[in-house]
């Protein structure tokens, strides 16, 4: 099936149309909901389609599809760089010392992770707006004012270029140059004694690939995650097989090289020596089971279903092995501490299946002694007591956006996601002054935004636009609401944050950028669970993902019969080996590393990239021209090292803790 933006523009352009009239003939029951904004609501909807569009094809195709290449506008300064090689082989040692010899093993070697495809060499980009780039080469300023940006696609695609419209956006609030890459390791940057950013932003993270909290398995009305995790029609890289299928697949290869080794009139026991033979060229990465009985292949990952223990085979999630889902470098919510971090901004979405999760790790880092590991990780790793007591608890900022859905920024052209850059912007000014000890001074840019003028229109009354939010129907799935009246707005850069008490700055947002109080931790399920609970694997989640697998491997039966065949091809023709002991999981590009790999190719470009990145780039571009109309005609909020202080100081804001 072809996978480009002509069949995917067919494919989303009937929901992009129902939206639009379902949006207004049942206006009513979208009273308070963010969906009452149209731009929202057939954003979300778009993407919802999209993705299960996209299920439709391979892993590769979506890969491809949203690594094109995806042209900048000309008000935005991008410089590609690339990453010397000294720096990816520093940053490996870091990670090789951060895992020691045990997560060596666990994750398979220390090499194939290494390896890149030939060709390829790691890029990243520096992304300004061009005024601020001249302004600030005229002032010989080198630019103190930088933004790592490590853009989200599940650990398995989406690139910078899909991503750019956002990183402008974020450059353009802060005045800052964002550099746009691939990774962070924020928790090994503190472990070794790294210098840390002056602050970090998280939306909507996911953190616990084991889906152990409650809101995975709850209601995803207002999601466009699928709720029974990602699907693919099979090809080479997904679903890879399982420990059954992979002793078939090498069982099959072992009688393929027998029948082409053998002539037709050959006795049993020459058949015998030649199996045994053919069993010797293949290694323990490629023979599992009844050929290695010692490869333990499941990793002992099972659940009771229905009174039945089930063990769990086939991989779970595209980024890692079952083996490997509770390790605290997959899902950070199952470190020891989150203490001794820099600030954290961690953004929610209300209904997102991901935020029990988010709003466990904001506590976690506020609070490490209240939030420890679970008793079998502490048994297993006894030196993780003595973590959790040597790190000073992290501030951060928790922003839960009532009903919003995941990296609700993504929607960047609706009035939600403006209030959200706003936040974002006026936590990377507090974090910076505070850091750099001087002052950041930035545009006023209420009067500017285009949103601020022209989303008016999106909702059913422009007076429900300046009135704080009066139902209760938002913040189900075990929220407590609360009829208390907001404490102010969102800010903006150049504003001070709020005091910190007790390490946290504890806010539920409405769409209309109206923040009130977060409820107590007694109302919200992430931080009722018991320790021992978290990491580990529900019925719940892995129910909706067994029935959805069931329904692919029908769907797809025939196209997962070839694949097989075409590994069991490749087997016979043998594998470019890495090195000893390296045992790469069978979903890694390196496990199937032929000798006649095709090196990377070009970029193409993408028009439907190109015309959402359009889409999500029409505000800046209006408001860049209203800036330049206006500048030096309005105010200018300054945020004064003295004012980051007082603001970030837990020591002098303590209260008491919510319960």
């Amino acid at each position: 099936m072809v996978y480009n933006t002509l069949t995917i523009a067919t494919a989303v352009t009937p929901t992009v149309i129902e939206t639009y009239f379902s949006h207004f003939l049942n206006r009513k029951h979208l009273h308070q909901k963010p969906t009452a904004h149209i731009s929202y609501h057939e954003g979300i909807n778009l993407i919802r389609r999209f993705l299960h569009y996209a299920s439709l094809h391979t892993v590769e195709d979506l890969q491809d599809f949203t690594a094109q290449w995806v042209p900048h506008p000309r008000w935005v300064k991008v410089d590609e760089v690339t990453i010397p090689d000294i720096v990816i082989r520093n940053a490996a040692e870091l990670l090789e010392a951060q895992l020691g010899h045990h997560g060596i093993d666990k994750i398979g070697g220390r090499k194939w992770w290494r390896w890149r495809r030939e060709g390829s060499v790691l890029k990243a980009e520096w992304i300004e707006m061009r005024k601020d780039y001249t302004s600030r080469k005229q002032m010989g300023d080198k630019g103190k004012r930088v933004m790592l940006y490590v853009h989200g696609g599940a650990y398995f695609f989406g690139s910078v270029d899909e991503h750019r419209y956002q990183m402008q956006r974020h450059a353009r609030k802060l005045k800052a140059r964002v550099l746009a890459r691939e990774d962070s390791m924020l928790v090994i940057l503190r472990d070794k004694g790294l210098p840390l950013p002056a602050g970090a932003v998280l939306i909507s993270p996911w953190v616990d690939l084991t889906h152990s909290f409650p809101s995975v398995a709850g209601d995803s009305t207002f999601d466009y995650i699928p709720a029974h995790g990602f699907m693919h029609r099979p090809s080479a890289s997904w679903p890879p097989p399982n420990s059954d299928e992979m002793e078939l697949i090498a069982m099959h290869a072992v009688e393929a090289v027998v029948e082409d080794g053998l002539p037709r009139k050959s006795t049993q026991h020459e058949r015998e020596e030649a199996t045994q033979e053919a069993r010797v060229r293949f290694t323990v990465p490629h023979i599992p089971g009844i050929l290695y009985p010692d490869y333990d292949g499941d990793h002992g990952l099972s659940i009771t279903l229905n009174g039945r223990m089930i063990p769990i085979k086939d991989q779970i999630q595209m980024y890692t092995t079952n083996q490997l889902i509770s390790h605290p470098l997959v899902s950070p919510a199952l470190q020891p501490s989150l203490g001794g971090l820099p600030p954290l901004l961690i953004m929610t979405g209300g209904g997102e299946i991901l935020r029990d999760e988010q709003i466990y790790i904001a506590h976690k880092a506020a609070n490490p002694a209240r939030y420890p590991p679970g008793d079998a990780y502490l048994e297993e790793n006894p030196e993780a007591r003595e973590i959790i007591d040597k790190w000073k608890p992290t501030d951060v900022q928790l922003q839960v956006w009532e009903d919003l859905c995941h990296v609700a920024p993504t929607l960047s052209f609706t009035r939600p996601a403006k209030y959200m850059y706003r936040s974002i912007a006026q936590f990377g000014a507090w974090a910076l002054a505070r850091a750099q000890e001087t002052e950041i001074e930035i545009q006023d840019d209420d009067e500017v935004s285009v949103i601020s003028v022209e989303s008016a229109s999106d909702t059913g009354s422009s007076m429900d636009l300046k009135k704080p939010r009066e139902d209760n129907s938002t913040m189900r799935s075990g929220f407590v609401e609360h009829q208390a009246g907001p404490i102010g707005k969102v800010g903006k850069a150049g504003d001070t944050l709020p005091p910190f008490r007790l390490n946290m700055i504890r806010q539920r947002v409405d769409r209309h950028g109206h923040v009130y109080a977060l409820g107590p931790a007694s109302s919200l399920p992430a931080l009722q669970m018991s320790p021992n609970e978290i990491g580990v694997i529900k019925p719940g989640p892995v129910r909706r993902w067994l029935l959805a697998k069931a329904h692919w491997d029908h769907k797809y039966a025939r196209e997962k019969a070839k694949v097989q065949k075409q590994r069991i091809k490749e087997m016979v023709q043998g594998y470019d080996e890495i090195g000893d002991d390296e045992v790469p999981p069978p979903s890694a590009l390196a496990r199937r590393r032929g000798k006649d790999m095709p090196k990377e190719g070009k970029k193409s470009k993408s028009m439907g990239l190109s015309l959402w990145s359009l889409w999500g780039s029409s505000h800046d571009e209006k408001t860049i021209g209203r800036e330049e109309k206006a500048d030096g005609d309005l105010g200018k909020p300054t945020i004064t090292p003295e004012q980051a202080n007082k603001a970030g100081s837990a020591e002098k804001n303590k209260a008491r803790e919510p319960q």
